[in-house]
């Protein structure tokens, strides 16, 4: 079988889980014989925007479309055919058997269509709220607070401190850029990043100078806004449900919300996600005089990172001192952000460590005894959460979405209330004076779903499609 994955970014500049995810399951699927591509997309100032370059990754074909956001109106951020354009050309080289889309952000709802015309079979895995949430499908507002409720109007205000698209001046110097790499192989993208982060995409308003909040959004442009919502909303589910053979969901909580969107029970399977579990064969944790927590994963306001910093900072002197703190993540995502956590771990001795290399996390885990996930929107199923249970790692999590669906609270870890520095804080305290309630956790063997798993339920799903399409 020929397999295309699409999605928005891939390894290595984007380790996130999406992107780790799909790596591990395409490269399982090539194990078992069949010929798997990705197309994904990458922002590059210093290429020809639109343009699509070749690559491999580890053995894997990766097809990679340049896309700088060069939107002309919000509309495009969802249905932007110059994308599908992109796509065809591939589709027509490559003729694959099916194709399964893992996100659109950055790509087009005319991608679906485009694979579904050919009469192609389409699976789509729902790593995150795109479908419902315009802003990267996280459902948290502009101010950090979660969305319980997809209301337009509220979108409105929220999206109106969305930069989704490059200013003229901004495509102007990226053209610029891409033509000298062009012309003469001389990359400028990095000095232009110096002078301002033009691929950013996205940009939260800034404070005034003398420190007040910033203005109030417009309400003509806000309830402009919430009308695209609508229409967004409206066109994502007529164009994708009638051509999507199977959505996919990782958690049941997610589920539960595009049920409640309008995918029908019996068109979205819940497929909780398997993992690579090669690196831990043969863990061990090493031990220690003190209770060593950490966190692992990007260090940005949405995973909740602030949190855990807080928590540690109301923690008593002689509690503290019965224990560690390390934060482990990329620190340049977010400067401003990650100077705030700095002050923090500067005051209480936590340590910022940087980001790990996937063979780290191995070794990070076994120099842990208690992992945190205190992230605040509605994480579906984190990377990180499966490979500690997958070492016996005892996990305090957010009591939220599908992260509280992973963790049995009293036998693989314990919950605390989403935000809640103080509940984290009080439940920190009590492990560092009981260090011993770790030892009662993970009283059985867990049965962990290994990727190997995946693939074989993909390639019986491929098939299953595959036959449907040659019935109709």
């Amino acid at each position: 079988m020929r397999i295309l994955f699409v999605l928005h970014d891939f390894l290595p500049a984007h380790p996130a889980g999406t992107e780790i995810y799909t790596f591990e399951t395409a490269k399982e699927l090539q194990r078992r014989g069949h010929d798997v591509h990705v197309f994904a997309t990458e922002k590059d100032i210093s290429r020809k925007n639109l343009s699509v370059h070749f690559r491999e990754y580890e053995g894997l074909p990766v097809h990679e479309l340049t896309n700088n956001l060069f939107y002309n109106d919000f509309r495009e951020t969802w249905d932007y055919p110059d994308v599908v354009r992109s796509l065809s050309v591939l589709l027509d080289d490559l003729q694959p058997d099916v194709v399964h889309f893992m996100h659109l952000l950055y790509l087009s709802v005319g991608c679906v269509e485009e694979v579904a015309r050919r009469g192609i079979p389409v699976v789509f895995t729902l790593h995150d709220y795109w479908l419902q949430c315009a802003r990267y499908g996280q459902r948290i507002h502009a101010n950090g607070s979660i969305c319980h409720d997809v209301v337009p109007e509220v979108c409105g205000v929220c999206l109106s401190t969305l930069k989704f698209k490059q200013t003229r001046v901004e495509r102007a110097l990226a053209k610029g850029i891409a033509s000298v790499r062009e012309g003469t192989g001389v990359n400028l993208a990095a000095p232009a990043r110096r002078i301002g982060d033009l691929l950013k995409g996205h940009a939260h308003p800034k404070p005034a100078s003398n420190g007040e909040a910033p203005p109030a959004p417009d309400p003509d442009h806000s309830r402009a806004l919430a009308e695209l919502v609508r229409e967004r909303d409206s066109v994502l589910r007529e164009r994708l449900l009638p051509v999507v053979y199977r959505f996919l969901s990782p958690s049941r909580f997610l589920r539960e919300r595009f049920l409640e969107w309008g995918i029908p029970p019996e068109q979205i399977d819940y497929c909780r996600t398997g993992i690579n579990l090669a690196p831990f064969e043969g863990f061990e944790r090493s031990t220690s005089d003190v209770l060593r927590v950490a966190f692992i994963g990007t260090p940005v306001p949405h995973k909740g990172v602030h949190v855990l910093m807080e928590a540690w900072q109301k923690l008593a002197p002689k509690a503290r001192a019965k224990g560690r703190l390390r934060v482990f993540g990329n620190l340049e995502h977010n400067p401003g952000y990650i100077r705030r956590l700095q002050t923090i771990a500067d005051d209480t001795g936590a340590k910022l460590m940087g980001g790990l290399a996937r063979p780290e996390v191995a070794v990070a885990l076994a120099d842990t005894d208690v992992l945190v996930v205190p992230s605040i929107w509605y994480e579906n199923s984190p990377l990180t959460i499966l490979e500690a249970l997958a070492t016996r790692t005892p996990i305090l999590v957010s009591d939220l979405g599908g992260m509280a669906e992973l963790v049995e609270p009293g036998v693989t870890g314990f919950r605390f209330g989403v935000g809640d520095s103080d509940d984290l804080s009080r439940l920190l305290t009590r492990l560092l004076d009981d260090p011993g309630q770790l030892e009662a956790l993970f009283p059985e063997d867990l049965v962990i779903k290994p990727v190997q798993r995946d693939a074989q339920e993909f390639e019986e799903l491929y098939e299953e499609a595959l036959g449907a399409a040659q019935k109709r």
